[in-house]
């Protein structure tokens, strides 16, 4: 080794030495302040000294002129974490050749030995100052390019022509940066709620934040300055500093274990994080959205012909929705249901000026739906909509869902510990309604074809709120401690559904499917499908053949919820082996399973059970008994009984009448040539012959609300038919045509 190796060799261990000691000392700082700026700060003046020095010693000699060394990237914006990569510029006015490459090579060599993690490039300005398709990371990292040694007038040269290149090439270059964005957000569902996020490349994370800097670089606007994003720079700053320091590399993930250790009170820490990453995460889609649209004519276009969905109350602009008039809200709330009506019927997004006037607007819409007892009306017809999921998910991101509903807060950003689970329990709940909506359209979750069985089956079901609503609710009981979620979560959805005003019905429904949402998940993976006690445990828990198609398909979105590769092929089977076990057994016990004596005092109340399926004690209140038996002792006095009452926004008909052909049909047609709509209906039949029909159905024309006298002569139509004193094939010919 010659002397001036062994100097060097010398000046290298001095100089690992030194930053050794520098780090610990810095990172014994940071965990006494946490103050992440003060790392960033003085790790990239320590590595200054490195780099410069490495270029005194190495490339000096050998480049008088005609090299000059750039700190880009993370390193350029002063940003360095304890191990993040060093990016480093190399402009030459002509590619290095042989002295120069050993020199170069000497230089590189010195600076990994001081144990820093180089990447570096070697450029021309020419190089540097062309649009790079194949590679706009080049592009990309010398925004924030920063001198650091060499050749002053060669870097005068790239600094005269860069501010040029940049201008002609900026809408390219933009567009670049959202395509990369899109499909970098793509790999994570395009969500921030990950239980163990990566806090650099999720949703919301730093390279969002390093996005927002760029595009403010290139159109000269300040977005990155706002405060909200200052504070979750801080933020994640400080996380991304601890998470380099705990696993002593470039480890980003803040897994379970990170989570409890970086705060006394992890859950607290996690919502924290976030309310940041959705702050930031909406600037950067906001950015985006300013963005990516320049220059694009065909995108304007379609912009402009969605424009033309705007209403009296609603303008469309840009592909957002705005109010027209946004103080309507302070007199009239329901304006607020109205939007996200809109949302869910044409899938368009709210304006940022619209989502700041809710959140404006969020206490007094608090009071207003407070205890409202017409809510489930208009909810029921958002959650009926094309794209309910869309409208549900901007209810929840301006906080009106938690607004109707303060059960909905307790699993807001809430992550719980299962391994299994990908996304905090409010996410996997809205993805778990997108997915029943693929469904329904005819896409499985991951998008390719759905299963067709699954899809009939949902087809089947003609008013699919109660199976929303459920869904919404089915996991709210987590979010409440020591308690069974599966029974805490029906108790949660029973008492919003009533004070929104929801028929008792469907209060029943809704509470039965919440409760039992993991019962055909348990005998997928826990019970013997060829055991002949199966049928009759399933059977037993879930009731009848209505809450069980319901419960496949709750079970269908909430597995495939889980992320997105958890509903296989072999899940998918089983549950479709539990489905018709459990049908074929329901289906049997509605022939064979029959009231043989009732525990009652009252001999007429007795005799009227008497034969019904045991089925029918399973789905009827005491309270809902009684009214049949009313009807049936007028039925007695006058051979039938007939009412009408509204539960809701939906209208009830039951009747009771001796048995006779096709007396369930002619109350179906008188009801559809009066122009109503049947959502469902039920029959039963008891020893002696009596039936009880009962019908739902909704009036879509308000026919029965806005003239009264016409319920009276709808019963009177539907008395005539029973009594055989109407056709109903003349009715049907004369009914309203949609």
């Amino acid at each position: 080794m010659t002397t001036v190796e062994k100097l060097h060799s010398k000046q290298a261990e001095s100089r690992l030495e030194t930053i050794r000691t520098e780090s610990e000392l810095l990172q014994q700082e940071f965990f006494s302040s946490r103050d992440a700026s003060a790392v960033r700060v003085r790790r990239t003046a320590m590595v200054d000294d490195a780099v410069v020095e490495a270029w005194r010693l190495h490339l000096e000699p050998a480049f008088a002129t005609g090299l000059a060394v750039l700190a880009v990237g993370g390193y350029g914006r002063q940003d360095l974490f304890p191990h993040s990569d060093i990016d480093v510029l190399l402009l030459v006015a002509e590619p290095p050749s042989g002295e120069g490459k050993e020199a170069l090579s000497r230089f590189l060599q010195a600076i990994w030995d001081a144990s820093l993690r180089l990447s570096h490039s070697v450029r021309t300005v020419r190089e540097c100052c062309e649009l790079h398709e194949q590679n706009v990371e080049l592009n990309v990292s010398i925004l924030d390019q920063r001198f650091l040694c060499g050749d002053t007038v060669l870097y005068a040269d790239l600094s005269a022509r860069l501010p040029r290149f940049l201008q002609s090439q900026r809408t390219a270059l933009s567009r670049h940066l959202c395509r990369l964005t899109h499909q970098r957000h793509a790999k994570y569902h395009d969500t921030i709620h990950h239980l163990e996020p990566n806090i650099k490349e999720s949703p919301g994370g730093m390279r969002d934040l390093h996005l927002i800097g760029w595009l403010d670089k290139l159109w000269e606007t300040s977005a990155a300055e706002e405060p909200y994003v200052v504070a979750a720079r801080e933020f994640l700053s400080a996380t991304r500093c601890f998470l380099h320091y705990r696993s002593n590399r470039d480890n980003n993930q803040l897994s379970f274990d990170a989570q409890e250790e970086i705060a006394p009170d992890a859950a607290a820490y996690m919502r924290l994080y976030f309310r940041h990453t959705w702050a930031v995460s909406r600037a950067a889609l906001r950015a985006m959205d300013t963005f990516e649209s320049r220059g694009n004519s065909l995108l304007a276009g379609f912009r402009d012909w969605r424009s033309r969905l705007s209403s009296s109350e609603f303008t469309v602009a840009r592909d957002r929705i705005l109010f027209r008039s946004a103080q309507q809200l302070t007199h009239d709330p329901s304006l607020a249901l109205r939007l996200f009506a809109f949302v869910g019927r044409h899938k368009i997004a709210i304006h940022a000026e619209t989502e700041r006037r809710l959140r404006e607007h969020l206490p007094a819409l608090t009071e207003a739906f407070r205890n409202n007892t017409a809510l489930w009306t208009e909810l029921r017809e958002i959650l009926l909509l094309p794209h309910a999921s869309a409208a549900l998910r901007a209810m929840h991101d301006t906080g009106v869902l938690g607004a109707i509903f303060p059960e909905w807060a307790s699993i807001e950003c809430y992550v719980l510990r299962d391994f299994n689970h990908r996304y905090t329990v409010d996410e996997h709940t809205l993805i778990a309604i997108e997915n029943l909506e693929k469904l329904r359209d005819g896409k499985s979750p991951d998008g390719g074809p759905a299963d067709s069985r699954f899809r009939t089956l949902m087809a089947g079901i003609e008013d699919q709120a109660p199976l929303l609503f459920a869904l919404l609710f089915h996991d709210t009981g987590k979010g409440v401690e020591d308690s069974a979620h599966a029974a805490e979560s029906a108790r949660l959805a029973a008492a919003a559904g009533r004070r929104i005003g929801m028929p008792e019905q469907t209060v029943r429904m809704v509470t039965s499917l919440a409760d039992c949402h993991l019962v055909l998940s348990s005998a997928m993976t826990g019970r013997d499908l060829d055991d002949p006690a199966t049928p009759r445990w399933l059977a037993d828990r879930v009731g009848f053949i209505e809450i069980l198609k319901n419960l496949t398909l709750l079970t269908y979105a909430d597995t495939s919820a889980v992320h997105p590769t958890a509903l296989t092929q072999w899940r998918r089977e089983q549950l479709w082996r539990v489905h018709r076990t459990a049908e074929r057994e329901l289906t049997r016990e509605l022939e064979n399973d029959r009231i043989l004596t009732a525990a009652s005092n009252d001999p007429d109340c007795e005799q009227f059970l008497k034969g019904f399926p045991t089925r029918y004690l399973r789905i009827h209140t005491s309270e809902e008994i009684a009214y049949h038996l009313e009807l049936e002792a007028q039925r007695r006095d006058a051979g039938i009984a007939l009412n009408v009452r509204k539960q809701g926004g939906v209208y009830e008909l039951t009747v009771l009448a001796k048995d006779r052909i096709a007396l369930f049909s002619s109350i179906a047609g008188a009801l559809a040539g009066f122009g109503m709509n049947i959502l469902k209906a039920e029959a039963f039949a008891n020893q002696q012959g009596t039936v009880l029909d009962t019908f739902a159905f909704a009036d879509p024309q308000r026919t029965l609300e806005l003239n009264p006298p016409e319920m009276d002569r709808l019963r009177q139509t539907i008395e005539r038919v029973l009594l055989g004193k109407s056709d109903v094939r003349a009715l049907l010919k004369n009914r309203p045509r949609p």
